[in-house]
């Protein structure tokens, strides 16, 4: 049976991907390449049922792959292709196959000149990238790891560099035109809900009715993702075509946003600082910021959104209590009487960054990351202000849940960002 000819099952094809690698057990490592390739499956109509992780070790590995290839018609193998002696992808793929490695002479000629196109000295050891299971079609490489398809039992395996730029390419090249091919006529779209201020449980009650009648009639699947403060509802549908898809899918977002009314920021890739920016560009205003807690995670996330120049002046990190008044303009005497971590700071840091930054609108961003209380204040206090000229500033003191720093700084600057866009509708 050839790698292109593999059977489908139930009409529909199934995939299950593996990342490979100890360093992804331990800790040191993330899998960021499964959510990828998973994204550009749906894409094409391809259910993907599950992840897994393997160290290296041939015969766990190969147990996996054997495992997954009775289960789905294609397996989608990320990394073990490199040059070194922890590198076992070829070898466990050949086991399971039952073939063996064969060194291919034209994958030994681009090896050797990869190496000499770029002036380098090839360690011999690189050679192995050069041996393939007998039989594998070799995918196009793009570093010195080339990539393979060879079948298993039913399925197709694709292993694939574990590296993010190299796997991307052959996926992209290789591998997803195949599977399309396979596929056939066919795709199944998601478009996603941003909202902010609202728990994942709150807007899961509010749209429970939507999600009953679409498991009654099977036309589209919901489902509730909560990330740093913000909730994201993503809506599924699979059709013909995409544009059936789409047809079907738009209908449903629509309702929705509809019914989620302010508590929705954007579609799909847009969050909240989209919606900040949406808000400032109507009102022809320009924003500045001074952060404390959030150390620039607001203002990264601002100057993300295309077209920030236009409309975001800048911001200062003032994280230093004697900062607050040197670089923002703060009063001393706001800071002896009320602390660096209360709301006449945040107010007084908005006024002052929006004067300093000549901007029409402030916003300042203070709180306690820990690890210990500061000023009797506890840890996950965050005051937020929004200050317009002319206008009093408005400010808000929250109480998040200590997590860890990271996830305290990065729930502190969507609060902020999302306090920032619901404060600018109001004076709209």
């Amino acid at each position: 049976m050839s790698v292109s000819d593999s059977p489908d099952r139930g009409g529909r094809l199934s995939a299950e991907l593996i990342a490979v690698g100890t360093e992804l057990l331990l800790g040191d490592s993330v899998d960021t390449n499964s959510g990828w390739i998973s994204g550009r499956l749906a894409e094409i109509g391809v259910d993907v049922f599950r992840h897994m992780t393997v160290g290296d070790n041939v015969q766990r590995l190969a147990s996996a792959v054997r495992e997954a290839a009775a289960r789905a018609d294609a397996v989608i193998v990320t990394g073990g292709l490199g040059p070194t002696q922890d590198d076992l992808t070829r070898d466990a793929v050949a086991l399971v196959a039952g073939v063996a490695l064969e060194r291919r002479p034209e994958l030994v000629a681009y090896v050797t000149e990869y190496f000499a196109a770029r002036g380098r000295e090839m360690p011999e050891r690189n050679l192995v990238q050069a041996d393939m299971p007998a039989g594998a079609r070799v995918l196009s490489p793009v570093g010195t790891a080339a990539g393979f398809a060879v079948a298993v039992q039913a399925a197709t395996v694709y292993c694939v560099p574990g590296v993010p730029a190299e796997m991307r390419a052959m996926i992209a090249g290789d591998v997803i035109p195949e599977l399309s091919r396979r596929r056939g006529a066919g795709s199944t779209v998601s478009r996603v809900i941003r909202t902010a201020g609202m728990s994942e449980s709150g807007v899961a009650e509010l749209c429970s009715p939507i999600v009953r009648r679409l498991d009654e009639t099977q036309g589209a699947t919901i489902a509730f993702l909560a990330s740093r403060g913000e909730t994201r509802v993503r809506v599924t549908v699979s059709a013909a075509s995409r544009d059936q898809a789409l047809a079907l899918t738009d209908p449903v977002v629509d309702e929705i946003v509809d019914l989620l009314g302010a508590g929705v920021t954007g579609i799909d890739d847009e969050g909240v600082e989209h919606a900040v920016a949406r808000q400032l560009m109507a009102a022809k205003q320009t924003l500045a910021v001074a952060e404390s807690i959030t150390g620039g995670c607001v203002g990264g996330r601002l100057v993300s959104v295309p077209g920030a120049s236009d409309w975001f002046r800048g911001g200062v990190i003032v994280y230093a209590t004697d900062l607050k008044a040197t670089l923002a303009g703060v009063d001393q005497a706001v800071l002896d009487a009320h602390g660096p971590v209360s709301e006449e700071a945040a107010a007084a840091l908005a006024v002052g960054v929006r004067q300093r930054l000549r901007a029409d609108v402030g916003l300042g961003v203070v709180g306690v990351a820990g690890p210990t209380t500061q000023n009797g204040k506890p840890v996950g206090t965050v005051c937020l202000a929004v200050g317009l000229e002319d206008a009093p500033s408005a400010t808000q003191t929250l109480q998040l849940p200590s997590w860890g720093r990271t996830e305290l700084q990065e729930f502190a600057g969507s609060f902020a960002l999302d306090f920032l866009r619901r404060q600018l509708a109001e004076r709209a």
